[in-house]
Protein backbone atom coordinates (compact mmCIF):
# COMPACT_ATOMS: atom_id res chain seq x y z
CA UNK A 1 0.00 0.00 0.00
CA UNK A 2 1.27 3.40 -0.95
CA UNK A 3 2.18 6.29 2.00
CA UNK A 4 -0.07 8.39 1.00
CA UNK A 5 -3.38 8.02 3.18
CA UNK A 6 -6.36 10.60 1.96
CA UNK A 7 -7.85 11.06 5.22
CA UNK A 8 -5.01 13.02 6.08
CA UNK A 9 -6.44 16.68 4.41
CA UNK A 10 -2.88 17.73 4.42
CA UNK A 11 -1.36 14.84 2.49
CA UNK A 12 -4.30 14.48 0.49
CA UNK A 13 -3.95 18.72 -0.76
CA UNK A 14 0.09 18.07 -1.04
CA UNK A 15 -0.97 15.14 -3.80
CA UNK A 16 -3.94 16.71 -5.56
CA UNK A 17 -1.67 20.12 -6.01
CA UNK A 18 1.60 17.83 -7.23
CA UNK A 19 -1.00 16.20 -9.74
CA UNK A 20 -2.05 19.66 -10.85
CA UNK A 21 -5.64 18.72 -9.61
CA UNK A 22 -5.68 21.70 -7.42
CA UNK A 23 -4.65 25.56 -7.83
CA UNK A 24 -1.84 25.75 -5.65
CA UNK A 25 -4.16 28.93 -2.99
CA UNK A 26 -7.20 26.52 -3.44
CA UNK A 27 -8.31 25.56 -0.22
CA UNK A 28 -11.56 22.97 -0.60
CA UNK A 29 -13.04 21.96 2.01
CA UNK A 30 -12.44 18.42 2.98
CA UNK A 31 -14.16 15.68 4.96
CA UNK A 32 -13.61 12.15 5.72
CA UNK A 33 -16.96 9.66 4.86
CA UNK A 34 -17.51 6.82 7.44
CA UNK A 35 -19.19 4.08 6.63
CA UNK A 36 -17.66 1.45 4.32
CA UNK A 37 -14.92 -1.24 5.35
CA UNK A 38 -12.83 -1.66 2.33
CA UNK A 39 -11.86 1.91 1.36
CA UNK A 40 -10.93 5.74 2.93
CA UNK A 41 -13.34 7.78 1.76
CA UNK A 42 -13.22 11.58 1.28
CA UNK A 43 -15.20 14.36 0.03
CA UNK A 44 -13.80 17.39 -1.69
CA UNK A 45 -15.43 20.77 -2.26
CA UNK A 46 -14.07 23.34 -4.42
CA UNK A 47 -14.70 26.81 -4.44
CA UNK A 48 -15.63 26.80 -8.16
CA UNK A 49 -18.75 24.65 -7.22
CA UNK A 50 -17.18 21.11 -8.34
CA UNK A 51 -17.66 18.60 -5.38
CA UNK A 52 -15.60 15.09 -5.98
CA UNK A 53 -15.63 11.63 -3.84
CA UNK A 54 -12.33 10.01 -3.59
CA UNK A 55 -11.99 6.40 -2.64
CA UNK A 56 -8.43 4.59 -1.56
CA UNK A 57 -8.56 0.98 -1.48
CA UNK A 58 -7.22 -0.63 1.75
CA UNK A 59 -4.98 -3.57 1.85
CA UNK A 60 -6.42 -4.94 5.32
CA UNK A 61 -9.99 -4.26 5.53
CA UNK A 62 -12.19 -2.55 8.72
CA UNK A 63 -13.89 -5.63 9.79
CA UNK A 64 -13.50 -8.17 13.17
CA UNK A 65 -12.46 -10.73 11.23
CA UNK A 66 -8.98 -9.96 9.31
CA UNK A 67 -10.27 -9.73 6.16
CA UNK A 68 -7.03 -8.73 3.42
CA UNK A 69 -7.99 -8.21 -0.54
CA UNK A 70 -5.69 -6.61 -2.89
CA UNK A 71 -5.92 -2.53 -3.25
CA UNK A 72 -5.76 -2.22 -7.13
CA UNK A 73 -9.79 -3.39 -6.82
CA UNK A 74 -9.99 0.57 -7.05
CA UNK A 75 -9.71 0.54 -11.16
CA UNK A 76 -12.07 -2.39 -11.41
CA UNK A 77 -14.36 -0.08 -9.67
CA UNK A 78 -13.18 2.99 -12.67
CA UNK A 79 -13.92 0.52 -14.99
CA UNK A 80 -17.16 -0.34 -13.96
CA UNK A 81 -18.37 3.69 -13.18
CA UNK A 82 -17.36 3.97 -16.81
CA UNK A 83 -19.61 1.46 -17.91
CA UNK A 84 -22.18 1.78 -15.87
CA UNK A 85 -22.56 5.18 -16.83
CA UNK A 86 -23.26 3.89 -20.20
CA UNK A 87 -25.26 1.11 -19.34
CA UNK A 88 -27.84 2.22 -17.03
CA UNK A 89 -30.41 5.34 -17.40
CA UNK A 90 -29.14 8.30 -17.06
CA UNK A 91 -27.43 9.56 -13.64
CA UNK A 92 -27.66 6.59 -11.72
CA UNK A 93 -23.99 6.22 -11.32
CA UNK A 94 -21.28 8.96 -10.87
CA UNK A 95 -19.05 10.03 -13.57
CA UNK A 96 -14.85 9.63 -13.02
CA UNK A 97 -12.91 12.09 -12.71
CA UNK A 98 -9.52 10.84 -12.68
CA UNK A 99 -7.72 7.54 -10.96
CA UNK A 100 -3.87 6.96 -9.95
CA UNK A 101 -2.55 3.50 -10.37
CA UNK A 102 0.32 4.93 -8.21
CA UNK A 103 -1.51 5.38 -4.97
CA UNK A 104 -4.63 3.07 -5.88
CA UNK A 105 -7.06 6.01 -5.95
CA UNK A 106 -9.60 7.31 -7.78
CA UNK A 107 -12.10 10.40 -7.94
CA UNK A 108 -15.86 10.67 -8.56
CA UNK A 109 -18.02 13.51 -9.13
CA UNK A 110 -20.01 13.89 -5.48
CA UNK A 111 -23.85 13.34 -5.68
CA UNK A 112 -25.19 16.51 -5.22
CA UNK A 113 -26.77 17.52 -1.63
CA UNK A 114 -29.07 16.95 -0.23
CA UNK A 115 -29.47 13.08 -0.53
CA UNK A 116 -30.26 10.49 1.66
CA UNK A 117 -28.79 7.00 1.87
CA UNK A 118 -31.64 4.55 1.05
CA UNK A 119 -30.25 1.82 3.80
CA UNK A 120 -30.63 4.67 6.09
CA UNK A 121 -34.32 5.33 4.96
CA UNK A 122 -35.11 1.53 4.92
CA UNK A 123 -34.22 1.09 8.14
CA UNK A 124 -36.22 3.53 9.25
CA UNK A 125 -39.49 1.82 7.77
CA UNK A 126 -39.17 4.53 4.42
CA UNK A 127 -40.22 1.62 2.23
CA UNK A 128 -41.44 3.23 -1.40
CA UNK A 129 -42.47 1.06 -4.31
CA UNK A 130 -41.01 3.99 -6.45
CA UNK A 131 -37.68 3.10 -4.96
CA UNK A 132 -37.57 -0.20 -5.22
CA UNK A 133 -38.90 0.00 -8.93
CA UNK A 134 -35.92 2.03 -9.96
CA UNK A 135 -33.89 -0.30 -7.85
CA UNK A 136 -35.04 -3.26 -10.44
CA UNK A 137 -34.85 -1.04 -13.52
CA UNK A 138 -31.47 -0.66 -12.62
CA UNK A 139 -30.53 -3.87 -12.51
CA UNK A 140 -32.53 -5.46 -14.97
CA UNK A 141 -31.64 -2.80 -17.49
CA UNK A 142 -27.78 -2.81 -16.94
CA UNK A 143 -27.74 -7.10 -16.82
CA UNK A 144 -29.76 -6.96 -20.30
CA UNK A 145 -27.98 -4.38 -22.38
CA UNK A 146 -24.37 -5.28 -20.96
CA UNK A 147 -25.33 -9.14 -22.44
CA UNK A 148 -26.76 -7.49 -25.58
CA UNK A 149 -23.02 -6.56 -25.73
CA UNK A 150 -21.31 -9.55 -24.36
CA UNK A 151 -19.03 -9.78 -27.28
CA UNK A 152 -17.50 -6.52 -25.86
CA UNK A 153 -18.18 -6.85 -22.32
CA UNK A 154 -17.21 -10.82 -21.66
CA UNK A 155 -13.46 -10.40 -21.86
CA UNK A 156 -13.04 -6.48 -20.17
CA UNK A 157 -14.79 -7.77 -17.42
CA UNK A 158 -13.16 -11.41 -17.21
CA UNK A 159 -11.00 -11.27 -13.73
CA UNK A 160 -12.75 -11.78 -10.82
CA UNK A 161 -9.79 -12.02 -8.47
CA UNK A 162 -12.08 -9.38 -6.26
CA UNK A 163 -15.06 -10.82 -6.64
CA UNK A 164 -13.69 -14.42 -5.35
CA UNK A 165 -11.47 -12.27 -2.68
CA UNK A 166 -14.32 -10.20 -1.32
CA UNK A 167 -17.10 -12.28 -1.87
CA UNK A 168 -17.40 -15.65 -2.75
CA UNK A 169 -14.58 -16.89 -0.02
CA UNK A 170 -15.41 -14.47 2.71
CA UNK A 171 -19.69 -14.86 1.83
CA UNK A 172 -19.69 -18.27 1.08
CA UNK A 173 -16.89 -20.24 2.05
CA UNK A 174 -16.26 -18.69 5.15
CA UNK A 175 -20.02 -19.03 6.06
CA UNK A 176 -19.80 -22.82 5.02
CA UNK A 177 -17.18 -23.40 8.25
CA UNK A 178 -19.27 -21.79 10.44
CA UNK A 179 -22.49 -23.29 9.24
CA UNK A 180 -21.86 -27.15 8.66
CA UNK A 181 -25.33 -27.66 8.43
CA UNK A 182 -25.60 -26.22 5.04
CA UNK A 183 -21.76 -26.75 3.94
CA UNK A 184 -22.98 -29.14 1.25
CA UNK A 185 -25.31 -26.28 0.22
CA UNK A 186 -22.84 -23.22 0.01
CA UNK A 187 -20.01 -25.66 -1.86
CA UNK A 188 -22.50 -26.22 -4.19
CA UNK A 189 -23.24 -22.91 -4.78
CA UNK A 190 -19.77 -21.45 -5.14
CA UNK A 191 -19.36 -23.99 -7.98
CA UNK A 192 -22.64 -23.31 -9.57
CA UNK A 193 -21.43 -18.92 -9.39
CA UNK A 194 -18.16 -19.42 -10.60
CA UNK A 195 -19.30 -21.40 -13.72
CA UNK A 196 -22.34 -19.20 -14.34
CA UNK A 197 -20.97 -16.24 -17.01
CA UNK A 198 -23.83 -14.56 -18.53
CA UNK A 199 -23.91 -10.79 -17.76
CA UNK A 200 -22.34 -7.96 -16.10
CA UNK A 201 -22.56 -8.52 -12.51
CA UNK A 202 -22.25 -5.43 -9.80
CA UNK A 203 -21.29 -8.07 -6.75
CA UNK A 204 -22.17 -5.11 -4.11
CA UNK A 205 -25.79 -4.64 -5.21
CA UNK A 206 -26.86 -2.78 -1.80
CA UNK A 207 -29.26 -0.34 -0.63
CA UNK A 208 -26.07 1.15 1.45
CA UNK A 209 -24.67 1.45 -2.15
CA UNK A 210 -27.77 4.01 -3.06
CA UNK A 211 -28.39 7.54 -2.52
CA UNK A 212 -31.07 8.69 -2.75
CA UNK A 213 -31.18 12.22 -4.46
CA UNK A 214 -34.18 14.52 -5.34
CA UNK A 215 -36.08 11.03 -5.76
CA UNK A 216 -33.17 9.25 -7.94
CA UNK A 217 -31.68 6.49 -6.94
CA UNK A 218 -28.07 6.74 -7.79
CA UNK A 219 -25.20 3.07 -7.42
CA UNK A 220 -21.75 4.00 -5.75
CA UNK A 221 -19.54 1.56 -5.02
CA UNK A 222 -18.61 -1.28 -8.28
CA UNK A 223 -14.62 -2.64 -6.90
CA UNK A 224 -16.19 -6.23 -7.49
CA UNK A 225 -18.09 -6.09 -10.91
CA UNK A 226 -17.45 -8.72 -13.06
CA UNK A 227 -18.59 -10.67 -16.07
CA UNK A 228 -20.94 -13.43 -14.03
CA UNK A 229 -23.96 -15.27 -12.82
CA UNK A 230 -26.64 -12.59 -12.90
CA UNK A 231 -28.51 -14.43 -10.09
CA UNK A 232 -25.78 -13.35 -7.23
CA UNK A 233 -26.84 -9.46 -7.43
CA UNK A 234 -30.77 -10.20 -6.94
CA UNK A 235 -29.91 -13.04 -4.12
CA UNK A 236 -27.15 -9.89 -2.31
CA UNK A 237 -29.97 -7.62 -2.88
CA UNK A 238 -33.02 -9.21 -1.87
CA UNK A 239 -31.40 -10.80 1.18
CA UNK A 240 -31.07 -7.02 2.36
CA UNK A 241 -35.02 -6.23 2.17
CA UNK A 242 -35.68 -10.24 3.39
CA UNK A 243 -32.96 -9.20 7.03
CA UNK A 244 -34.87 -5.93 7.27
CA UNK A 245 -38.27 -7.58 6.87
CA UNK A 246 -37.28 -10.04 9.95
CA UNK A 247 -35.28 -7.18 12.22
CA UNK A 248 -38.25 -4.80 11.53
CA UNK A 249 -41.51 -6.75 12.11
CA UNK A 250 -43.47 -3.49 12.20
CA UNK A 251 -42.56 -3.12 8.96
CA UNK A 252 -42.30 -6.69 7.31
CA UNK A 253 -45.55 -6.56 5.51
CA UNK A 254 -43.77 -3.72 3.37
CA UNK A 255 -40.34 -5.51 3.01
CA UNK A 256 -41.55 -8.17 1.83
CA UNK A 257 -43.91 -6.73 -0.93
CA UNK A 258 -40.81 -4.71 -1.63
CA UNK A 259 -38.93 -7.95 -2.02
CA UNK A 260 -41.57 -9.19 -4.18
CA UNK A 261 -41.79 -6.10 -6.31
CA UNK A 262 -37.83 -6.05 -6.62
CA UNK A 263 -37.82 -9.07 -8.01
CA UNK A 264 -40.69 -8.97 -10.44
CA UNK A 265 -39.15 -5.60 -11.79
CA UNK A 266 -35.73 -6.71 -12.52
CA UNK A 267 -37.19 -9.41 -14.39
CA UNK A 268 -39.24 -7.11 -16.17
CA UNK A 269 -36.59 -5.54 -17.40
CA UNK A 270 -34.62 -8.58 -18.17
CA UNK A 271 -36.94 -8.80 -21.28
CA UNK A 272 -36.58 -11.77 -23.59
CA UNK A 273 -32.78 -12.18 -22.55
CA UNK A 274 -32.79 -16.38 -23.46
CA UNK A 275 -31.19 -16.93 -19.45
CA UNK A 276 -33.88 -15.00 -18.12
CA UNK A 277 -36.42 -18.01 -18.02
CA UNK A 278 -34.40 -20.24 -15.98
CA UNK A 279 -33.11 -17.43 -13.62
CA UNK A 280 -35.41 -17.77 -10.72
CA UNK A 281 -34.30 -21.23 -8.67
CA UNK A 282 -31.05 -19.91 -9.07
CA UNK A 283 -31.91 -16.39 -7.52
CA UNK A 284 -33.81 -18.65 -4.42
CA UNK A 285 -30.45 -20.24 -3.96
CA UNK A 286 -28.57 -17.01 -4.29
CA UNK A 287 -30.45 -15.05 -1.98
CA UNK A 288 -30.13 -18.20 0.64
CA UNK A 289 -26.52 -18.59 0.72
CA UNK A 290 -26.36 -14.43 0.91
CA UNK A 291 -28.62 -14.81 3.84
CA UNK A 292 -26.49 -16.96 5.53
CA UNK A 293 -23.54 -15.23 4.88
CA UNK A 294 -24.59 -12.28 6.41
CA UNK A 295 -25.10 -13.71 9.63
CA UNK A 296 -22.15 -16.19 9.89
CA UNK A 297 -19.70 -14.83 7.21
CA UNK A 298 -16.84 -12.42 7.79
CA UNK A 299 -19.06 -9.45 6.50
CA UNK A 300 -22.29 -9.80 9.28
CA UNK A 301 -25.54 -6.70 8.90
CA UNK A 302 -24.26 -4.95 12.09
CA UNK A 303 -28.24 -3.87 12.74
CA UNK A 304 -29.46 -7.62 13.69
CA UNK A 305 -29.29 -8.44 17.06
CA UNK A 306 -27.98 -11.69 18.52
CA UNK A 307 -30.79 -13.72 18.45
CA UNK A 308 -31.45 -12.20 15.22
CA UNK A 309 -29.09 -13.58 14.06
CA UNK A 310 -29.58 -17.04 14.94
CA UNK A 311 -33.35 -17.02 13.45
CA UNK A 312 -32.27 -15.49 10.43
CA UNK A 313 -29.44 -18.58 10.39
CA UNK A 314 -31.78 -21.73 11.17
CA UNK A 315 -34.15 -20.23 9.07
CA UNK A 316 -32.28 -19.90 5.84
CA UNK A 317 -29.74 -23.48 6.90
CA UNK A 318 -33.47 -25.14 7.02
CA UNK A 319 -34.87 -23.76 3.43
CA UNK A 320 -31.24 -24.91 1.96
CA UNK A 321 -32.24 -28.44 2.42
CA UNK A 322 -35.03 -28.31 -0.37
CA UNK A 323 -34.68 -24.61 -1.55
CA UNK A 324 -38.40 -23.55 -3.20
CA UNK A 325 -38.69 -22.69 -6.99
CA UNK A 326 -40.23 -19.61 -6.55
CA UNK A 327 -39.24 -15.94 -4.88
CA UNK A 328 -42.83 -15.43 -3.41
CA UNK A 329 -42.31 -19.06 -1.51
CA UNK A 330 -38.93 -18.22 -0.53
CA UNK A 331 -40.11 -14.87 1.05
CA UNK A 332 -43.39 -16.61 2.69
CA UNK A 333 -41.26 -19.52 3.68
CA UNK A 334 -38.36 -17.32 5.29
CA UNK A 335 -40.18 -14.80 6.83
CA UNK A 336 -42.98 -17.55 8.45
CA UNK A 337 -40.08 -19.54 9.84
CA UNK A 338 -38.58 -16.77 11.93
CA UNK A 339 -41.75 -15.32 12.80
CA UNK A 340 -42.48 -19.00 14.50
CA UNK A 341 -38.73 -18.92 15.76
CA UNK A 342 -39.56 -16.10 17.75
CA UNK A 343 -42.33 -17.55 19.42
CA UNK A 344 -40.78 -20.41 20.56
Amino acid sequence: MSELDIEQPDALMDYLRRRRLLDRDEMPRIAVLAGGVSNRTVLLERDNGQAWVLKQALAKLRTEVDWFSDPRRIHREALGLKWISELAPPGATPSLVFEDHEHHVLAMTAVPQPHENWKTMLLAGDVRPDHVEQFGKLLGQTQRLAWQRRDELAGIFDDRQFFESLRLEPYFGYAAEQAPEAADFLHKLIDETRDTRLTLVHGDYSPKNILVHQGKLVLLDHEVIHWGDPAFDLGFSLTHLLSKAHHLPAWRDRFAQAALLHWTTCREHLGDVPWADDLEPRVVRQTLGCLLARVVGRSRLEYLNAEERQRQRRAAAWLTRKPPLRIIDLIEQFLRRTIDDAHD
